[in-house]
């Protein structure tokens, strides 16, 4: 099923039918919908743990998005990414005219324990210094 096009393009240039610049979270998501087969917006809104009234008020435009918390957008990215649905956080958070924050705190830590395990154990003890020595000057700061 095909969903309309929101830039429909020049007459001579037609658009293409993906990554839509200015399309706006309710069409995003309802592009997104179309593509998640047997998924509907109850589904959605379960997936990403967001209420299903909160949900439809954003795809309806009867509520604005640019307050909605990152942890909420990058939810919707995810539950998108489960049904094997091809979309990035980044274009989440474009959609509702947001701009992506940095890496949380736990996932920063994450990244960083993930790199250190792959490490060998003589390069760890060397980040263990460089880290300690790193602390060392930030308390003097």
């Amino acid at each position: 099923m095909n969903s309309h096009q929101h830039h429909p393009g020049e007459p001579d240039h037609p658009a293409e039918d993906h990554a839509r610049q200015g399309e706006d979270l309710a069409a995003l998501l309802e592009r997104l919908l179309d593509e998640a087969p047997d998924k509907t917006q109850k589904d959605l809104a379960a997936a990403a743990n967001i209420s299903y009234p909160t949900l439809n008020s954003w795809m309806n435009r009867t509520r604005g998005t640019s307050r909605v918390s990152p942890d909420r957008l990058r939810a919707l990215a995810e539950a998108f990414r489960k049904w094997k649905v091809d979309v990035t956080v980044a274009e989440v958070f474009a959609a509702a005219g947001r701009q992506v924050p940095g890496r949380s705190e736990e996932e920063r830590e994450a990244r960083l324990l993930k790199l250190y395990r792959q490490l060998p154990e003589d390069k760890q003890r060397d980040v263990v210094k460089y880290a300690e020595a790193m602390l060392a000057v930030s308390r003097v700061s």
